[in-house]
């Protein structure tokens, strides 16, 4: 079977999906009931590795969801990303360009598939983030 490499830009209200090698895209709303349908698609392409940018707290509803259904993820520094795109000479920037960009990461680096924060260790992350905000 042929390795696929999915990448996903996530942005407040959609995300954007790109599959190397077969170059197929497509988006979805960032929401629970889509989420939940781009899990169930994502299954069937069984990927070898999906990558996408920690975004805030944007990104946490899709990396979780895709996480519980057994698909190996990894979530990536938005300034790696940057570092590998400007190397690889893609300076132009959207959302799509920006999904072919997170999958071609995937397949060269093949970064580590690491677990994701716990719930508790989100919520705990959340507390001293507003906290450290709130000393400013």
């Amino acid at each position: 079977m042929t390795k696929q490499w999915i990448g996903i830009d996530v942005s407040k209200k959609r995300l954007d999906i790109y599959i190397r090698p077969t170059g197929e895209a497509f988006s979805c709303d960032n929401t629970p009931a889509e989420i939940a349908q781009l899990v169930e698609r994502l299954k069937t392409k069984n990927p070898t590795l999906v990558v996408l940018e920690a975004t805030g707290k944007l990104h946490i509803e899709a990396a979780t969801a895709i996480a519980n259904a057994g698909i190996a993820i990894a979530v990536i520094n938005p300034r790696q990303i940057r570092d590998f795109a400007r190397a690889a000479g893609k300076l132009a920037k959207t959302d799509a360009i920006d999904a072919q960009i997170l999958a071609h990461f995937a397949e060269v680096m093949q970064p580590s598939v690491r677990p994701l924060p716990s719930e508790q260790t989100q919520k705990l992350n959340d507390l001293v983030t507003r906290g450290s905000n709130a000393i400013l």
